[in-house]
C-alpha cells in the first residue's frame, strides 16, 4: 500500500496488523480520487474508520489543505501514527468512537471518507450518516467504503448518491450533499 499521487507519491503506508481492518487496495482507492478529481484541492477532510489513514493522507498528498482521522482500535492507532509521521504532511488524529466524535465535535468538512469495518451494520452507517449531517459544508462529497454485497446505509434526505462501482470485493458509494435552499 502506497501513496498513489501528489507531494508524498510512493511513499509507504503501514497497515494494521488485524484481521479486523482490510485496507482498501490501490486500485480501488485511485478509482476514488480519479471520482473526485480536483474537488479534493484545498479541502477539508474527515477519514472516518480512518485504519491505516490512507484515503486522508492521499487527500493531503493531493493538495486537500486540512485532514482529520477518527480512529480507535489500538493497533490502527500504531499504523496510523506511523503512516501520519512517515508521510510528513500532517493531519490531526483523533482516538475516539466515531460516533462520539461525531456528538461531540464542530467544525465543517468538504469531504468526508468513511471506511468502517465490512461487519458493520447498514443501521449503524445510516445512523453515523445523519449524525455527520451538521458537519458538512454546503456541497460536501461523502465517499463510503463497503463490502460488494452489503445493503446500501440510508443517506439523510437532502443527499445524493452520484456514483456506485465496485471494485473487487470492495463497493465504492459517493454521496453529495444539495446546497441548502436561500
Amino acid at each position: 500500500m502506497r501513496i498513489i499521487s501528489g507531494k508524498a507519491k510512493g511513499r509507504r503506508l503501514v497497515a494494521p496488523d488485524t484481521p479486523a481492518t482490510r485496507p482498501v487496495t490501490d486500485r480501488a482507492r485511485e478509482a476514488v480520487f480519479s471520482m473526485i478529481g480536483g474537488w479534493v484541492e484545498e479541502a477539508t477532510v474527515l477519514d472516518l474508520y480512518a485504519g491505516s489513514g490512507s484515503f486522508g493522507l492521499e487527500a493531503l498528498s493531493r493538495g486537500a489543505a486540512a485532514a482529520t482521522f477518527v480512529e480507535s482500535g489500538n493497533r490502527a492507532l500504531e499504523a496510523l501514527r506511523q503512516n501520519i509521521k512517515g508521510v510528513g504532511l500532517g493531519g490531526t488524529l483523533v482516538t475516539s468512537k466515531v460516533r462520539e466524535f461525531l456528538e461531540r465535535s464542530s467544525g465543517e468538512f468538504d469531504l468526508v471518507f468513511i471506511d468502517p469495518p465490512w461487519d458493520m451494520a447498514s443501521t449503524v452507517l445510516a445512523s453515523d450518516l445523519s449524525a455527520l449531517e451538521r458537519l458538512l459544508a454546503a456541497r460536501a462529497e461523502v465517499i463510503l467504503s463497503r463490502r460488494h454485497t452489503d445493503t446500501i446505509p440510508e443517506a439523510p434526505t437532502n443527499w445524493s448518491v452520484a456514483t456506485d462501482r465496485r471494485y473487487g470485493d470492495t463497493r465504492i458509494l459517493r454521496y453529495e450533499k444539495e446546497a441548502e435552499a436561500v
